[in-house]
């Protein structure tokens, strides 16, 4: 049965809880992965998607900041999450998905921006959590699904100059490493590049502070899907949904979309 995940960064569900919905309405996608939800669980507006036939979720919350939700159309059990690091911090729930299928859903720590972990806790703290991520795929034996914004752009063709962020926290060599190492240990594919591959460039967050992103075009590929095991993804079917990033009161990052057949 053919099924398309979404994964989008929303920087908060509540104040773009109709941007959401216009998403859903429009891209119909049969699973939609939310991070940076920064809401506690019981105030996602869940009522508002359920009316567009997403009547199934599963979530984990903070107020004001992280948060990871998951809303479907087909029907899904909550997997439990990790408390990655030991900090408490919403950064992972997982579901399973019709026929058994594990979908991860998650949100890596940004880092700060002072790429040394000797001077900057956040950037420490992300190592931290990629190394945790390595350990843990070392154990899964089973097909999976990974979606989520891992805030790391790996291949020179993720960001708008290689050559000007390699110091720049999220293309940095020491957070590159440290995520194709998880990806290894865990068997994953990073289906994005499997369907669109390098040297074409792929963007999926503009920051802010650029006057007009669209002409600067000074993006980085952070939001990724990956699968493992015998998940096979639909050919040709991943794509980054660029639009969205002009959209009224967007997020700096925009959704990134693949279909499996499960």
């Amino acid at each position: 049965m053919p099924i398309t995940i979404a994964t989008w960064n929303i920087n908060s569900v509540r104040l773009r809880a109709e941007l959401v919905a216009r998403f859903l309405a429009e891209e119909s996608p049969d699973v939609l992965c939310l991070q940076e939800t920064k809401s506690p669980v019981d105030k996602i507006p869940f009522e508002i998607f359920a009316e567009l036939g997403y009547t199934h979720a599963v979530a984990r919350g903070q107020k004001g900041y992280n948060g990871v939700a998951v809303f479907s159309r087909l029907p899904i059990e909550d997997a439990g999450s990790i408390d990655w690091c030991g900090k408490g911090d919403a950064r992972h729930v997982a579901a399973r998905l019709p026929g058994g299928v594990l979908l991860h859903n998650l949100y890596i720590p940004a880092g700060g921006d002072e790429a040394d972990p000797a001077v900057n806790p956040k950037f420490a703290h992300k190592l931290d959590f990629l190394d945790e991520l390595a350990r843990w795929g070392e154990g899964l034996r089973d097909p999976a699904i990974l979606v989520g914004d891992l805030n790391i752009a790996p291949l020179e063709d993720d960001v708008w100059s290689h050559k000007q962020l390699l110091k720049v926290v999220s293309h940095t060599p020491i957070e590159v490493e440290r995520l194709a190492r998880a990806q290894g240990e865990g068997g994953w594919t990073d289906v994005t590049r499997a369907h669109i591959p390098a040297p074409e460039k792929l963007y999926s967050w503009w920051s802010y502070r650029a006057r007009d992103w669209e002409a600067a075009d000074r993006g980085r590929r952070l939001d990724h899907i990956w699968s493992r095991g015998d998940v096979p993804a639909v050919p040709g079917s991943s794509r980054i949904l660029r639009d969205w990033r002009g959209a009224e009161k967007p997020s700096d990052h925009v959704p990134v979309m693949a279909s499996f057949d499960i």
